[in-house]
């Protein structure tokens, strides 16, 4: 189905499964602990051994030599794989490094080698006995001092509208500050883990990758060997963030492992080596210029960003949403790319908006209280709704001013004293904050198939992916809604490349193209049944029946002779030319802040939503109460502190990487502004499980501004960097 005009009316509007706030029809398997999770697939393959990765020791440089007899006489040892003898090895398009190291080393604890052994213990004993010689050489860890040597990237070249510089020197009234956010780690529950095992030249990876054919694709690329040789599974996935867009070393060094032993070999990456060996949100240091008239109109924005990757990396794309959020007839943004030998950087949730709205939103605040205006009516009074780049293209919807407006009347903005440190409650200096929100709506194509059973059961394939947002829920819901069924009666299978093609989880793209596909699926499956029982194409769907004029047929009927299935893919025409597509949000946060300690507490958080039709208002309150989660870390805690001695994370388990617990998180309340998009997809839906986030730490940040007096703009908001500046008076 070819998406290339807005879409009119359509069975989803009805409204009766899809849009509703149903329970999660995986929820029982996920709180029985039944969920089949990669790692723990003991029943797909028989005769499975286990895989320990040995990471590099140095970040940059040369192996000289490996001893493997200590390891390879070790109990239970079956094989031992190496750069050295696991044949020629390619790179996959997503990887920035080889996934395995030899000679040259590229990064801190890149894979070195995998030992196979008959238990996981054996496994871990026996690798520790591998001898490794290092040439270690020189190597770049610091972004701040790597800076001035940073280049444009390639496909990012730097956008000027106007005349910025002579209009921000004009403006009156100016802001010219600088912004910092740290390496982040994704840390999620499930590391990354893989079963391999080979028929032939066949080879089975039962894994954890939120990008199935993407994944597909890469492990034949390292391996050299035919993509139709590969198969992915990935059913359910303890969580991803970004760091599972990508095949990994774990996926590779299984499929080696499981040749090298001549059976099934699991690989799950150890803790450390999340933060190392896998990928990773780059540190920023951003530059943010902004001029205004004296009645707070911007007449200037100009945004600059810094980040590093390893070479032929990319860079944190941190400036886009300034591109889109505000008006401002003279504009300038851009990205500049530095080389670094940490580990490999790449998206983590809401790449590109999340830490740039950690400083944009920062500024826009400073900005508002330097003309003496309210954040929110400063906000209000630069919206805009059209594409501040091209005017002529405007957004497809775009409701920020009732985000911002009735998130302050739901908050009690008005209560707000805008004076720093005017506020206290005993010894907690309190404060309130606010920040917009905003993601873009991403189109991918994607594919399903659709097969109504003889019992009248309706069965849904697509490989993609649920990385415990919801996806079997809310594509149940659609073709439960379509084939005019209970959502009992339909059965969703996910993650297996043999399935159709879908978009994948990611970027916030997946609820809406995935629907979408399975939405074009069932038209065409629609139309089959209708034929096959006799009506015309408009027949109605509704309550297990078939229904044209007079004559009503159970939908089961038509597949009494045997299943009818029907396979199709949403792809898109030009209408993201003609419209942009962006979701918005408000996010209000109130701390408090010991004036003593200059321990910040979360009080309150509120995220007021736009972002097209909502397909299950429970499981997308989920989404985004956990990414408002993430955003308290990001703001407070989150830091991978780097050695700049030796080019790797130091605090790289979950012991020293901080994260948010329940002690850390308050009352949390979502609303969703009624929307439908109909220039988004047949769905008229968006998304929103990464426009949770966006936004949040500014907010926290601009209240704890308002609570003390002190403005950190270099992430995260610790009390070391608000105690020198705390108010004296107690």
């Amino acid at each position: 189905m070819k998406f290339e005009t807005p879409a009119g009316a359509n069975p989803i509007d009805r409204g009766k499964v899809v849009g509703r706030p149903l329970d999660r029809i995986d929820g029982k398997l996920k709180t029985t602990g039944t969920a089949p999770y990669a790692y723990e697939r003991h029943d797909v393959i028989p005769n499975q051994a286990y895989g320990h990765v040995v990471g590099a020791a140095i970040a940059k440089g040369r192996i000289v030599a490996i001893d493997l007899a200590e390891a390879k006489a070790a109990p239970g040892v079956l094989a031992i794989v190496t750069a050295g003898n696991a044949g020629k090895l390619g790179k996959g398009q997503m990887n920035t490094a080889r996934l395995i190291a030899g000679p040259e080393v590229e990064h801190y604890h890149q894979a070195v080698a995998l030992v196979v052994a008959e238990t996981f213990e054996q496994a871990r004993a026996a690798a520790h006995l591998v001898r490794v010689d290092y040439a270690r050489t020189k190597g770049a860890f610091d972004l701040a001092a790597a800076k001035d040597a940073a280049t444009m990237p390639k496909g990012d070249e730097d956008s000027l509208v106007g005349d910025f510089a002579g209009a921000f020197a004009a403006a009156p009234v100016q802001l010219d500050a600088e912004y910092r956010t740290p390496d982040e780690s994704h840390a999620m529950m499930e590391p990354h883990a893989s079963i391999a095992a080979w028929e032939g030249d066949r080879l089975t990876l039962w894994t954890s990758n939120q990008m199935i054919n993407w994944g597909k694709g890469d492990v034949a690329r390292n391996l050299g060997i035919a993509p139709e040789n590969v198969r992915l599974d990935s059913p359910y996935i303890g969580g991803g963030f970004g760091g599972k867009l990508f095949v990994r070393a774990d996926a590779v060094l299984a499929a080696l492992g499981a040749k090298a032993a001549g059976r099934p070999v699991k690989v799950a990456l150890a803790r450390p080596m999340m933060a190392n060996n896998t990928t990773h949100r780059p540190a920023t240091i951003q530059r943010i210029r902004i001029g205004a008239t004296k009645d707070g109109r911007i007449t200037a924005i100009g945004h600059e960003s810094w980040s590093g990757d390893l070479p032929g990396g990319g860079p944190e794309t941190a400036v886009q949403q300034t591109r889109l959020l505000y008006a401002g007839a003279n504009r300038m943004t851009r990205l500049r790319l530095a080389v670094l030998d940490l580990p490999e950087a790449n998206a983590m949730r809401a790449p590109g908006e999340a830490p740039g709205l950690m400083a944009l939103e920062v500024a826009i605040d400073e900005m508002a209280e330097k003309l003496g205006m309210d954040p929110i009516e400063f906000r209000i009074l630069n919206d805009t709704q059209v594409d501040p780049e091209k005017p002529e293209r405007p957004f497809s919807q775009r409701q920020l001013v009732a985000c911002l407006r009735q998130g302050a009347e739901r908050f009690g903005w008005s209560r707000r004293n805008a004076t720093p440190g005017a506020v206290r409650d005993g010894r907690w200096l309190v404060g309130m904050g606010v920040a917009a929100g905003f993601r873009n709506n991403l189109l991918q194509k994607s594919a399903a198939r659709v097969r109504l059973e003889t019992d009248g059961r309706v069965t849904v394939e697509t490989d993609m992916t649920d990385i415990g947002t919801g996806t079997y829920t809310i594509i149940a819901q659609t073709a439960a809604e379509m084939m005019g069924v209970d959502i009992g009666r339909v059965v969703v299978k996910l993650g297996d490349s043999d399935f159709p093609v879908s978009a994948g989880s990611g970027g916030q793209w997946g609820a809406n193209n995935a629907t979408a596909g399975v939405y074009a699926a069932c038209v065409k499956l629609r139309e089959a049944v209708a034929q096959k029982l006799g009506f015309n194409a408009d027949a109605d769907f509704a309550d297990g029946r078939v229904t044209s004029g007079n004559r009503s047929v159970p939908l089961a009927d038509a597949a009494r002779d045997g299943p009818i299935a029907a396979e199709d893919l949403i792809e898109y025409g030009d209408l993201h030319r003609k419209y942009q597509q962006s979701t918005f949000a408000s996010h209000f946060v109130e701390v408090g802040v010991d004036r003593f300690t200059g321990e910040t507490r979360v009080r309150r958080m509120l995220a007021v939503c736009a972002a097209g039709r909502i397909l299950n208002p429970k499981s997308a309150r989920s989404q985004v109460i956990g990414a408002m989660t993430m955003g308290v870390g990001a703001a407070l805690m989150e830091e991978l502190a780097v050695d700049k001695r030796f080019g790797f994370f130091v605090n790289h388990d979950l012991a020293g990487y901080e994260v948010p617990v329940h002690a850390d998180i308050p009352h949390q309340e979502v609303i969703f502004l009624d929307e439908v998009d109909p220039i988004s997809s047949p769905m008229k839906a968006k998304g929103v499980g990464e426009l949770g986030l966006c936004g949040v730490g500014a907010a926290i940040a601009n209240a704890i501004y308002n609570a003390t007096g002190v403005r950190v703009r270099d992430y995260p908001v610790t009390l070391d960097k608000l105690i020198a500046g705390m108010p004296l008076s107690v």
